[in-house]
């Protein structure tokens, strides 16, 4: 900080001696002089510096940038540029992906400047609110950005953004083989955007830890993101439309693949070691894959999104980044709420005289669980609060008051940890009684503690609170298929049909709104298809099991030959999951097609039980018109439904 301060000094002479200056980092950028208070420095190795100018236009803000010295940023030069000529094609073919594409100049051998995003935060920042471990917990990235959004409309905006820009990040960062991520260098927006900064290593030149990559997954695609993306713990439609948006654009960039070969080929003699030779194209030739058609394309990136989900290796590289960083965090950082946008204190929000735990409620968004509504009571007159608090909220607020107190100072928690079904009415109200005794306890405690900003954010009514003030509404559930009547079939199915050279096409990509099991259960469910008419059923073909889900992705065709069925086809990624073979009937001649039928059914696995059937549907191919591709959701139906 120091050497900061003192360099800082040089900077303001420079602009004493010069009036201002147009920065490097675009020539429309014109300053007058430097803001220190607003200067600092990062963490990362070359420990970057954030710089703060003061902008020549009277109406302008602060022009903010980050100087770097020590990396080559030619190479973050060119891959910014990649991803911008990928965003221009996504944006021509008519595709959105909402990419956030920041300036980046290298100003001299091992330095440069970086542009800084406004209203941007690091993954691991995110993360740490919900403790060191905040990386293996889901909930993290959904909770700040419902903090940054809390109108309905607003965080429905947000999510929107996620989806896009994400599965964007996913097929540039893929096909770019761009290493070394982990939750400092993807940055989220409070607007939902997502993006990656500081790409010193890509074509896959990943950073080994002796014999084993530190990138062990295709790419950054975790829970925590699933999580926003699907609203809750359990795969949703939006899971799949995020299934769609991924390998859409990964196939507009196959379609360009001399281009980008091209591109990069005119830098392998410009002196950046990691692109210095032709094996480094071949790796952008491998990622591509432009030998293979658009639904093996389709096929092999869904599995690549399965495999990363899988990952366990990179929710542990970033909790060990996590620990890395602990060291640089300041004495000085004071705990806030990940779930409060912003901090409230006694001066602010009137001196609360007395809260009381009034009820508690069923909730089925984003997860079933229970909610506790807290009547607080301030000593303003008639100033009534009602706020509502989750089990987890209120065991947040206590260990991040045990950061600041000893434990003599505090309350003793209730147990999280329950014999039995742990969201059951019962244990719901016996929770209300403890969490009761403990709010009491800790209004009442020492000065010190019962008057923090930490208790009196917990107690500030949210966005959310506001519809429940008072009330006590009878809860919906958010999405009705887990309460379906035994017995009864339902949900859709997304195909995509095509028909050219007397072979019949069939991709099953996903289905949506299955029901439950009679347990209550999620179902294991898979499809089975024939092409009927089919006596000797030769033509039945199976996808795999999804397991645990009402809202399976698939992405997988099954391949035939004529009437036989013999054969399966498509290529393997090594290290990857096997893709089903695929679907594909054989010696069709068009005539003999218009009297097919392709009848589906879904079933769930029951290992030694009798599968149970889902759902069904009965496709007349004279009904469609296969002149081009065909694709669009199928509604399922009961047993003999035979119904589009």
């Amino acid at each position: 900080q120091g050497i900061l301060r003192e360099g800082l000094e040089d900077v303001k002479q420079f602009f004493k001696a010069n009036g201002s200056c147009r920065l490097p980092l675009s020539p429309s950028l014109l300053v007058k002089g430097i803001v220190p208070r607003d200067c600092s420095y990062f963490n990362s190795n070359a420990v970057p510096l954030k710089l703060s100018f003061q902008n020549v236009d009277p109406l302008g803000e602060n022009i903010r940038v980050i100087f770097k010295c020590g990396d080559d940023l030619r190479q973050d030069m060119l891959t910014l540029q990649m991803i911008r000529i990928m965003n221009k094609i996504w944006v021509q073919e008519g595709l959105d992906m909402r990419m956030v594409i920041f300036r980046c100049f290298s100003t001299g051998r091992g330095r440069g400047m970086v542009e800084m995003i406004p209203n941007a935060e690091t993954l691991r920042k995110i993360q740490v609110e919900h403790g060191v471990t905040g990386s293996f917990k889901d909930r993290p990235l959904a909770d700040w950005l419902q903090k940054h959004n809390p109108e309905e409309d607003e965080y429905e905006k947000a999510v929107e953004n996620f989806i896009y820009s994400c599965a964007g990040c996913c097929v540039a960062t893929y096909v770019l083989g761009i290493c070394d991520r982990h939750n400092d260098n993807i940055m989220l927006k409070t607007t939902g955007h997502m993006f990656h900064i500081d790409f010193g290593r890509f074509l896959g030149h990943a950073q080994m830890f002796g014999n084993i990559k530190r990138d062990r997954a295709p790419f950054v695609f975790t829970s925590d993101m699933a999580y926003v993306i699907n609203g809750g713990d359990k795969p949703s439609s939006r899971f799949h439309d995020f299934v769609d948006l991924c390998c859409q654009a990964y196939n507009l960039i196959r379609k360009h693949t001399h281009l980008f070969l091209n591109l990069l080929g005119l830098m392998l003699s410009c002196g950046i070691p990691e692109l210095s030779d032709l094996e480094d194209l071949k790796y952008v030739y491998d990622a591509l894959r432009p030998q293979d058609s658009d639904a093996d394309a389709t096929t092999y990136f869904t599995r690549l999104i399965e495999s990363s989900l899988g990952s366990v290796a990179t929710k542990l590289n970033f909790f060990i980044h996590n620990l890395a960083q602990m060291k640089f965090t300041g004495s000085d950082a004071r705990p806030t709420l990940s779930f409060a946008p912003r901090t409230h204190t006694i001066k602010t929000s009137g001196r609360i005289r007395d809260v009381f735990l009034c009820r508690h409620e069923r909730v089925f968004n984003p997860s079933k669980g229970y909610t506790y509504v807290v009547k607080v009571q301030r000593e303003s007159p008639g100033e009534v609060a009602f706020v509502q608090r989750t089990f987890e909220e209120f065991q947040e607020l206590h260990n991040k008051l045990r950061l600041l107190f000893p434990s003599s100072l505090l309350p003793s928690f209730p147990s999280r940890f329950v014999i039995g079904r742990s969201r059951g009415e019962a244990v719901a109200e016996r929770r209300k009684e403890e969490l009761n005794g403990y709010i009491w306890h800790l209004i009442h405690a020492a000065p010190e503690v019962a008057e923090c900003d930490l208790i009196y954010t917990f107690f500030h009514p949210l966005p959310r609170d506001e519809k429940a003030a008072g009330t006590n509404p009878t809860p919906k559930p958010a999405d009705a298929t887990w309460a379906r009547p035994l017995g009864k079939v339902g949900g859709e199915v997304k195909l995509s049909i095509s028909y050219k050279n007397n072979k019949l096409f069939i991709m099953v990509m996903h289905i949506r709104g299955l029901p439950p099991l009679q347990d209550g259960n999620d179902p294991d469910p898979y499809v089975k298809t024939y092409l009927l008419p089919d006596p000797q059923k030769t033509t039945k073909r199976k996808t795999k099991v999804a397991r645990k889900t009402c809202n399976p992705t698939y992405n997988e065709m099954v391949r035939g030959m004529g009437m036989g069925m013999g054969g399966s086809g498509g290529a393997v990624a090594e290290g990857l999951p096997h893709s089903a073979p695929q679907l594909v009937y054989d010696g069709i001649p068009r005539g003999d097609l218009q009297q097919r039928e392709l009848r589906l059914s879904v079933l769930s696995e029951e290992g030694f039980w009798e599968n149970i059937l889902l759902g069904e549907v009965g496709i007349r191919l004279r009904d469609l018109d296969l002149a081009q591709e065909k694709m669009g959701w199928f509604a399922l139906g009961s047993r003999g439904h035979g119904t589009l």
